[in-house]
């Protein structure tokens, strides 16, 4: 046995002996039997919060379900449109089923992602110059987006910012922006249950705080769900918009909003589609009858062929649990901060830079961070990515569509970006608008994140510090 075995097997032991609800023998036949693909092409995969990883079990089978059917548009009668509106109606009672959420409280619509959910809430809210946005620092942009659907009909957009260094929001200003909310004003809360950027885990408790002040509800749980439970019947946000393949892998081109049926009922739609309406006409200025519930809110025809997929990858995922995935990722993220942040290089400097929290206390599997020189620099992260990339690591650098947290994470002020934003005629691009301000500041608004999933394991964890590792006492 080489000195690196004997070396990983030590380090293997002193984790277990630490971490007992990591599970070694469920994740071991979990990676030989679903994702065997990993090993065999030595790949370490750390970008699950980008998206996650599909077992070979759901695509077989998937694969076995379509050529063994004969599945039609489901806008018809016959026996083949028939057969896949069993398929589109078994997809939405697994979702039900999985979050636990009941069909009288509830309706599951079908999109293409979390953004195309969360699109359907920003254009048809009915904001008013007497409405309230409330929206945090902490967001991914899909949710910054709906501020434009608000501005345009004069509501008013408010944003909580979020501290440094643990980048969580700061409650009493959570209480003074609900305060904004009118009596008999339709007002909305978006914010995150877990943080794209950093991990960090948002109170759930604010939900029914800010409902009892008659605020609805925007939770977004696109970070959250890969790894964690949401009981809908615990909690009760009024949308929640979703993303399958952050889940399990596979299929893509599928996600939800799951809203409460009483909030629905309040959204204009600002035009109708193809499978929206129950009945229009050319021939009548505004003559058409929206189809009730998730219908109405379904452009077109749904992926018909491809919902069935998320019906196994809900199932695949019941069945390995996602509180034994939870277990399992924390333990890895866990002993991941602890071992980035004790790293040093010779002269006593430390090697990584953390932003979010240093410990599991209220976060997330998810990890952005800096590797530093001796000096206190920043290595160049896309540097660091193509390393990583050259050794079969996959990681993610960038803002992760979450500018707030960038914003705040790298202290850069709104003089400091307005440069990016001054000549709108030209478009600037992420790579550009960080250049500038770096030539202008010295800051480095650039970051990477590591994020952990259903299939990591201890080696993933442990090949990571070690590519780190290289990086001590790295001269430029």
């Amino acid at each position: 046995m080489s000195e690196k075995t004997e070396a990983f097997r030590a380090a293997y032991e002193a984790f277990l002996g630490r971490y007992a609800g990591y599970d070694a023998a469920a994740i071991d036949a979990l990676r030989a039997d679903g994702y065997e693909r990993l090993d065999r092409r030595e790949h370490v995969y750390l970008d699950y919060t980008g998206a996650g990883l599909y077992a070979a079990s759901q695509v077989e089978q998937h694969r076995e379900l379509l050529l063994d059917g004969i599945f039609g548009n489901p806008h018809s009668h016959n026996p083949s449109a028939v057969a896949a509106t069993h398929l589109v109606e078994a997809a939405r009672e697994a979702v039900f089923a999985y979050f636990n959420a009941s069909p009288e409280e509830y309706e599951v619509i079908f999109t293409a992602n979390a953004s195309g959910a969360l699109k359907l809430v920003g254009e048809s809210y009915p904001f008013t110059p007497e409405s309230c946005y409330l929206v945090s620092y902490d967001n991914h942009n899909s949710v910054n987006g709906i501020r434009e659907f608000a501005r345009r009909k004069g509501a008013k957009v408010t944003y909580v910012p979020v501290r440094n260094p643990d980048l969580r929001l700061d409650a009493e200003l959570i209480e003074r922006g609900l305060a904004c909310a009118e009596p008999g004003s339709d007002n909305l809360f978006a914010y995150p249950a877990q943080s794209n950027f950093s991990g960090v885990q948002h109170p759930l408790a604010w939900i029914a705080e800010a409902q009892s002040r008659g605020w609805d509800v925007l939770l977004d749980v696109a970070a959250f769900v890969p790894t964690n439970r949401l009981d809908l019947s615990v909690v009760k946000p009024d949308f929640v918009p979703v993303s399958f393949y952050k889940m399990f892998g596979y299929p893509t081109g599928a996600g939800a909003l799951i809203a409460k049926r009483e909030k629905l009922g309040k959204l204009k739609r600002p035009w109708f589609a193809g499978g929206t309406i129950t009945l229009a006409s050319v021939q009548g200025d505004g003559w058409y009858h929206l189809a009730a519930g998730a219908t109405g809110f379904e452009d077109g025809t749904v992926d018909f062929l491809g919902l069935p997929a998320v019906t196994i990858g809900l199932e695949h995922l019941s069945a390995i649990g996602i509180d034994a995935v939870h277990e399992r990722v924390s333990a890895l993220a866990g002993w991941l901060l602890e071992q980035m942040t004790s790293m040093r290089h010779s002269n006593g400097a430390p090697m990584v830079q953390i932003f979010g929290p240093e410990t599991m206390d209220r976060r997330g599997a998810t990890i952005a961070f800096y590797l530093l020189d001796p000096t206190g620099t920043p290595y160049d992260v896309y540097g660091v990515e193509r390393e990583a990339g050259a050794q079969g690591i996959s990681v993610r650098t960038g803002c992760f569509c979450n500018p707030g947290d960038g914003e705040v994470a790298h202290n850069i002020t709104r003089e400091e970006m307005a440069e990016c934003f001054e000549t709108p005629e030209v478009p600037v691009t992420l790579q550009h608008c960080q250049s500038i301000i770096q030539d202008a500041t010295g800051k480095a608004p650039n970051t990477i994140r590591i994020s952990l999933g259903l299939a990591s394991n201890y080696a993933d964890a442990h090949s990571f510090t070690t590519f780190a590792e290289t990086f001590r006492d790295r001269v430029r």
